[in-house]
């Protein structure tokens, strides 16, 4: 796959959390060719149902990504913004935004405010207006909007907005073109809201009820002077989630995981993060309990306008992702 163009596509479309029907529409076109059947619940999350046989599984990648939210349209035109998400004012400051109506703006920063001192509440949307008849005329309050700043590629990197969780939007499409043998009865979801507190996939666990979950999802990544609150490298290949901030995932699905990563020679690496957390925290907690972990993609720069990822970690990803969806399983035992 060309995860570079198919990135490119997916940032293309307005999908910050509360609002991802472009996205969802964009993703379903995808991955149509490879489905059974293709629905959007009532909360906008995709399902792509592989029908089968065997036991449930659920892969669920959130297709959400932070953004702003107009709360104030000044005299002069310039716009006060809120947070979709866990935006940070350092990372956003002098960088470019995009409304779903294609009005772009710019961040920033009030006057007399040092930069030490600065919070969301100090920043500014300048969109280029006359004034506030003008400004309204662009934009109401309440839209929202998203970064606007490129992607590209290095020689094994790939750099851009929204890896968070474009990238495993990306990854789940590979799988599903790749999967050829397979007996689990196979739901690929792309959730909605998990920006907002994993809101999306509490609901459609619920009512897909499933055997086996897995969160698809980016981890962070090492950075310089890394002060170790996570465990994952880029380069070294798929992180095999065991523990976030939402979720201690299931022994079983870890040695699962990490057995067909050593039997098909797929690199892969451990996931431990101490913050953050991914829909594996409201999958695994659905109706009785669900046997649920993850596969993660480590990431520089998480909710930056120019977060990082290895391709060679993507790649290993889709990999384990394929062979996850075609092992065969049994009926999981009930614990009594």
């Amino acid at each position: 796959m060309d995860y570079l163009s198919v990135v490119e596509m997916l940032n293309a479309c307005h999908g910050p959390a509360g609002d991802e029907r472009q996205i969802a529409s964009t993703i379903q076109r995808l991955a149509e060719p490879y489905a059974d059947d293709c629905w959007t619940d009532t909360m906008g999350n995709l399902i792509v149902h592989k029908k089968g046989s065997g036991p449930k599984v659920m892969f669920a990648a959130h297709m959400d990504s932070i953004g702003l939210i107009v709360t104030h349209i000044d005299e002069a035109g310039y716009l006060s913004f809120g947070k979709l998400g866990g935006v940070r004012p350092e990372d956003i400051l002098h960088t470019p935004f995009r409304f779903k109506n294609g009005v772009c703006g710019v961040v920033s920063l009030r006057k007399d405010v040092a930069l030490k001192d600065m919070t969301i509440a100090d920043l500014y949307l300048d969109i280029g207006a006359r004034n506030a008849a003008h400004a309204r005329h662009l934009v109401r309050v309440g839209d929202t909007a998203v970064s606007r700043m490129p992607a590209f590629t290095t020689e094994t990197r790939l750099v851009a907005p929204y890896l968070d969780n474009r990238i495993s939007c990306a990854v789940m499409l590979d799988a599903l073109s790749h999967i050829r043998t397979y007996t689990s009865d196979l739901y690929f979801v792309f959730t909605v809201q998990e920006e907002l507190g994993l809101r999306g996939s509490k609901p459609v666990a619920y009512a897909i009820d499933p055997d086996y979950g897995i969160a698809v999802d980016v981890t962070r990544g090492d950075e310089l002077e890394d002060k170790k609150v996570g465990s994952s490298v880029l380069g070294g290949g798929a992180a095999v989630k065991v523990m976030d901030s939402s979720v201690i995932a299931h022994p079983e699905m870890v040695q699962t995981l990490e057995g067909l990563a050593q039997e098909q020679r797929i690199p892969f690496q451990r996931d431990v993060m101490v913050s953050g957390g991914t829909d594996a925290g409201s999958i695994h907690m659905s109706r009785a309990g669900v046997r649920t972990g993850g596969i993660s993609i480590p990431c520089r720069y998480l909710h930056s306008p120019t977060e990082m990822v290895d391709l060679g970690d993507v790649t290993a990803a889709a990999r384990l992702l394929t062979a996850f969806a075609q092992k065969n399983f049994k009926e999981p035992e009930d614990v009594r």
